[in-house]
């Protein structure tokens, strides 16, 4: 049954949820900082929530097979990726296993490798755990960011490089990695045997007709040196049910990171487990429905952002949008966007601090006022 985009126009007050992203500012600040959407979970998640809270035992709870099943179908449907349910291993977030995974297969001292900017948890991971970050600079090729793929080689030729991290679709960038990108990355991971961790977490948000292509899926050797990390938590906004999941097909590599995990890190949340069955197994209308709102809601803040002295390549995949405010010369954009009202992710933590991270994930109705409120800025200080 189709999902009219209506529902993703309702206005839903968060501000007595406890809510990190609505929290963290005065009530007058509209946030659009970190990655979590403002829309109503899908029916099929609050009624399968509704039924397991009804049944009142809430006891020690182990994954359930129906779960298995659903997310093969799930990769299979949308990546044509056959994965065992022997190669999962059921996670209550995807930040703790980027950590473990460096902390597993590397030691301290050893190299790891990171195109960025990135999300900030795939380079704080090796710094926590006293590695060395490899970084290499993300670069504008036909107006999408990639690795700068000298300095990749450089990077995993460094005589103490252990592991490559990835992120993709890329966290701020909003690229979506073609199968031949992904080759030269892997025959650079073969090359110099390097662990990749890929973090996939934002492959159900493809907005452009362009295939997701996970790591692992590239041929037998991707698959035997990859850690695969993926989550409904972003595509259907089950952030706070804790519920992720790791695609690991080499029986060392996993069986090594489960001993490891054991103790440190606990199973998933009872509630997390059902509704991630419900979202995969009956939430495909509803997201193909979001799909397209996000897809409007980019193509909105697009041509706002064109009107500006402000730039945004155009974003592949998320609602995450990497705004490049380095022609307004501020000393420090994101107290900028904070005094006109409007939240943002601070680009330094990703990396460079001539950009901003705006969630888009919102009714159109919050996102027009969102840049509303910027525009206004930009005319009183003269930018415009």
């Amino acid at each position: 049954m189709d999902v009219s985009l209506s529902v993703f126009d309702t206005l839903i007050d968060r501000s007595d949820m406890s809510s990190d992203k609505w929290a963290k500012y005065p009530e007058s600040v509209i946030p659009m900082w970190v990655a979590d959407m403002d829309f109503d979970a899908p029916d099929c998640v609050k009624n399968s929530l509704n039924q397991r809270v009804s049944e009142g035992v809430y006891g020690y709870t182990h994954t359930p097979k129906a779960l298995v099943s659903a997310i093969q179908s799930h990769l299979k449907y949308r990546y044509d990726w056959s994965v065992s349910g022997a190669h999962l291993v059921h996670l209550p977030g995807l930040v703790c296993a980027l950590h473990l995974s460096v902390r597993v297969f590397s030691k301290e001292g050893d190299g790891i490798v990171v195109p960025g900017p990135v999300y900030y948890h795939l380079t704080k991971a090796p710094l926590t755990a006293k590695r060395e970050l490899l970084s290499v600079d993300m670069q504008v090729e036909n107006g999408r960011w990639v690795p700068n793929m000298v300095q990749f080689e450089h990077a995993c030729a460094h005589p103490n490089s252990k592991m490559i991290l990835l992120c993709n679709p890329h966290n701020p960038g909003g690229s979506v990695y073609t199968k031949a990108e992904l080759l030269r990355i892997h025959a650079l991971a073969e090359k110099y045997d390097l662990i990749v961790v890929s973090d996939e977490i934002h492959c159900d948000l493809i907005l452009d007709d362009v295939p997701h292509v996970p790591f692992a899926s590239l041929n037998e050797d991707a698959a035997n040196r990859t850690i695969t990390l993926m989550a409904p938590s972003k595509t259907f906004n089950l952030a706070g049910l804790g519920y992720a999941f790791a695609v690991i097909e080499n029986p060392s590599l996993r069986h090594t990171f489960n001993q490891e995990k054991a103790g440190l890190i606990p199973s998933p949340n009872l509630l997390g487990l059902t509704a991630a069955i419900a979202a995969y197994e009956d939430g495909r209308a509803w997201h193909q429905s979001l799909l397209k709102y996000l897809k409007n809601n980019r193509d909105f803040l697009a041509n706002r952002i064109a009107a500006t002295p402000m730039k945004m390549l155009h974003l592949e995949a998320t609602y995450l949008a990497w705004i490049d405010v380095s022609a307004l010369s501020l000393d420090n954009p994101h107290q900028f966007f904070l005094d006109a009202g409007v939240g943002v992710s601070d680009g330094k933590d990703f990396g460079n601090p001539n950009y901003v991270r705006l969630n888009f994930g919102c009714p159109q109705a919050v996102l027009d006022q969102a840049m509303t409120r910027i525009e206004e800025a930009l005319i009183v200080q003269g930018f415009m």
